[in-house]
């Protein structure tokens, strides 16, 4: 696995934690297949009251992403690792279980990797869908989004923009700001 280390807010990694970070995903070199080349991308963010460390790992098929933060950026790197061996043991899972080797994802995991059932099981349950809910979209603009999705008090807003006529949803992102996703349909 190749692995590329950059740092934001002026922090610029050492070559202590470039090696750190290196070297603990290597450890999730043996839940992926080795036929492909894989490459991760680590930005390291420092703030006043913590240190937040963002892995992507993207391939073809899907997108392997955690991020997290912590007290120090070690211990950042770890829970990271930690989220992204969770989420390759859920994929594989439901790759194994109930997409049958679906042609195109399963060749990212190696297949001689022993996974602990219980604990797979455990969070296949704790990922089930609960809700579903029909949704009328209403004609606006992002600005009205905004305002809309903070009196509702979520994280996120469905909406058709009136801008562009697309179906978009606005959502709020960690360090305050918001975002838009646009979609083609």
């Amino acid at each position: 696995m190749k692995v590329k280390i950059r740092g934001k807010n002026k922090f610029e990694p050492s070559e202590a934690i470039k090696s750190y970070a290196s070297e603990k995903l290597q450890k999730l070199d043996q839940y992926l297949n080795k036929k492909n080349e894989v490459e991760a991308y680590v930005l390291c963010k420092v703030y006043d009251t913590h240190h937040t460390v963002e892995i992507t790992i993207p391939t073809k098929n899907i997108i392997l992403r955690a991020e997290v933060k912590a007290e120090t950026i070690y211990s950042a790197i770890d829970l990271a690792i930690e989220k992204l061996e969770s989420q390759i043991r859920k994929h594989k899972s439901k790759i194994y279980r109930s997409l049958k080797r679906r042609a195109g994802v399963a060749q990212y995991y190696s297949s001689n990797t022993d996974f602990d059932l219980e604990k797979m099981e455990t969070e296949i349950k704790t990922t089930n869908l609960v809700k579903a809910k029909a949704l009328e979209l209403k004609p606006m603009n992002p600005d009205d989004a905004i305002m809309q999705m903070e009196m509702l008090g979520h994280d996120f807003f469905v909406f058709l923009n009136i801008e562009n006529d697309k179906v978009c949803v606005v959502y709020l992102r960690e360090e305050g700001n918001y975002g838009i996703l646009e979609t083609d349909h």
